[in-house]
């Protein structure tokens, strides 16, 4: 589902009329000039660093960096800015999955989330909140 750019709008005036994420995020002390997400991959090693301020109401400007895979390096080179309908366009049509898809990123990455996501606070439409992926030992259950 697409949404169009006046229920974007409608939906996160919604949204900041329940609580106003500004003044949450200066009640928490966050510097809401630049968003840092720091990005361990797993078993790749190829840590980087999303970055995301808000260049208006309705677009972020971002960048990676840090990153030695070059996969991540072409994918810098496809997104400098995310709007306010790219955060809400589903998978198959979003422009940073494309992006991620062009450059050859691995399905998995977890890089184009962390961009999303990053943009997503520099846009004041949701708080910082670490996600994680963790794998969970479990004992072997016998077949027998």
């Amino acid at each position: 589902m697409r949404y169009s750019e006046d229920e974007i709008l409608s939906m996160t005036q919604r949204s900041s009329e329940k609580t106003n994420i500004q003044d949450i995020h200066e009640g928490l002390g966050l510097n809401m000039e630049t968003i840092c997400i720091l990005v361990e991959p797993g078993i790749c090693g190829f840590s980087c660093q999303v970055e995301a301020r808000q260049k208006d109401k309705h677009n972020a400007i971002v960048e990676i960096t840090g990153s030695e895979c070059e996969l991540i390096q072409k994918l810098v080179e496809g997104l400098k800015e995310i709007t306010l309908s790219d955060i809400f366009t589903p998978h198959t049509k979003n422009p940073v999955f494309k992006a991620a898809e062009l450059a050859g990123c691995h399905l998995t990455c977890p890089v184009p989330v962390a961009v999303l996501k990053a943009a997503e606070v520099a846009l004041e439409l949701a708080l910082p909140q670490d996600a994680c992926i963790s794998f969970v030992q479990q004992e072997k259950k016998d077949t027998r």
